[in-house]
């Protein structure tokens, strides 16, 4: 196994013989520079099974293998799934990861959910056997100029080739499918997506396609006529025609259902929508961003989204990349974040920037992202009491109200509510894995309820 940031290159350069020897150069996977990311390349050979032959030169730092029409190296092995498993160069290594594949994946002779490549390593998928090779040359990544795109501000090559992604897209009509672990900033890289774009003067409208039951959801996008169902007593406009000229963006389109999808489909593909109660389609001019915390492909794999809606939603796909890939990024947001809150207390301004302040946020995990750190800046300038990262709220003594004045109980109360609300439900989400409706679940209330909570806690 290649160690740490080191690779397994051949000794010709771009040579992908099995016959020659290889060996260990300190050269890293990943180097970033001013306007770009280099990136070793790699190469997946078809050895054995129906595609032998077939091979696949990486341009970037991933590549999926399966059969859907997308993916990057695609096979005709029905024993393989649509989306079977993915090759990732990072900094340190080079794994592989299953997408939830119907038959698993082995490398080396070892099953794997996720595991680290070595040069030369054999990858069986379905009946299908493939050799991956580091090659000699190397990908560019394009990063962005400015540390700003929109809304969004970092400085980090994670940060900054999100952004470039997000400029390129903007200049186009394409639909966008924004994907990556809950807090990362997906809203509001949709709405920087739309403010560059040049529907930037029409509306930009959200639906969170988990927060609503299916028939409400239905009406929320395609509109309804008066009589059409119980209780539509008067016509509703659905989100796609109040949109018209602007983009709409599909919150956690993960959690729409099989039902609604075709609908979806139609929209994407024809421009046109058909309301609740309605005998003919009415064309929308309308752009369409979609965005989740769930691997979309594994959900084809696993038949609760449709393919053709996954290929029609990720024409240009764009990973927004975790606060634990962006740790540089931590002073920038921090300062945004102060802005941002209007917090001009310079004591408190004093205490966040300490070098000793910062360390510990660079320690942290941060497995709620860029909202988790808002959350606990926000309660840090609000108690004027940096506590550790990660440590509840509610276990903080927020110190005496401002200017040391008595504070009537109920004041107190619903202070310390809120607290506690936030606390236990930035909680929630994170032992949840962000899955809003495993935690409703595990919180004995109901997914609309908890979306409320989250909602008014600023957690969504």
């Amino acid at each position: 196994m290649v160690a740490a940031n080191e690779v397994a290159a051949m000794t010709g350069p771009g040579s992908t013989s099995s016959g020659k020897e290889w060996e260990l150069t300190t050269e890293p996977l990943r180097s970033h520079h001013r306007d770009h990311t280099r990136v070793r390349r790699f190469r997946l050979v078809v050895e054995e099974g129906g595609d032998a032959g077939t091979s696949f030169v990486s341009s970037g730092d991933r590549a999926v293998i399966g059969t859907h029409e997308s993916v990057d190296l695609r096979l005709a092995d029905r024993a393989v799934s649509r989306f079977h498993c993915e090759v990732v160069v990072d900094d340190r290594a080079v794994t592989l990861s299953d997408l939830s594949s119907r038959n698993g994946t082995v490398v080396d002779g070892v099953p794997v959910l996720k595991a680290p490549l070595r040069h030369g390593a054999w990858i069986s998928i379905g009946k299908t056997r493939l050799r991956f090779h580091i090659e000699g040359d190397h990908a560019q990544i394009p990063l962005i100029a400015s540390d700003r795109f929109g809304l969004l501000v970092g400085s980090s090559p994670a940060a900054r080739a999100a952004f470039a992604q997000l400029a390129r897209a903007a200049a186009t009509e394409s639909t966008v499918l924004l994907d990556g672990e809950t807090g990362t900033g997906k809203e509001l890289a949709a709405e920087s997506l739309h403010r560059e774009s040049r529907r930037r003067e029409a509306p930009f409208l959200v639906v969170d396609c988990g927060a609503l039951p299916a028939e409400l959801l239905e009406s929320e996008l395609f509109g309804h006529e008066r009589g059409s169902f119980t209780g539509a007593e008067e016509r509703r406009v659905g989100v796609f025609e109040a949109a018209a000229g602007g983009t709409v963006l599909l919150d956690e389109i993960g959690e729409l259902g099989l039902a609604l999808q075709p609908k979806l489909l139609r929209v994407l593909e024809r421009k046109e929508v058909k309301p609740i109660g309605q005998s003919i389609y009415r064309p929308v001019d309308v752009r369409i961003v979609a965005a989740t915390n769930r691997d979309l492909r594994a959900e084809v794999n696993a038949q609760r989204f449709r393919p053709d809606l996954y290929y029609r939603l990720a024409v240009v796909q764009i990973r927004m990349p975790s606060l634990r890939e962006r740790i540089a990024d931590l002073p920038l947001l921090v300062s945004h974040i102060l802005a941002d809150l209007g917090v001009d207390d310079e004591a408190v301004r004093q205490t966040v920037e300490t070098e000793g302040f910062q360390e510990q946020l660079a320690a942290h995990g941060w497995p709620g992202n860029v909202r988790e750190l808002r959350n606990y800046i926000e309660r840090c300038a609000a108690f004027r009491v940096p506590m550790p990262p990660g440590q509840s709220a509610i276990a903080a003594d927020p110190g005496p109200p401002v200017g040391g004045k008595p504070e009537p109980i109920k004041m107190a109360r619903e202070r310390w509510l809120r607290v506690f609300e936030r606390a236990y439900l930035t909680d929630l989400l994170e032992r949840s894995g962000g899955n809003v409706t495993a935690a409703a679940r595990a919180a004995g209330i109901d997914r609309i309820h908890l979306y409320r909570l989250l909602w008014r806690n600023g957690l969504k």
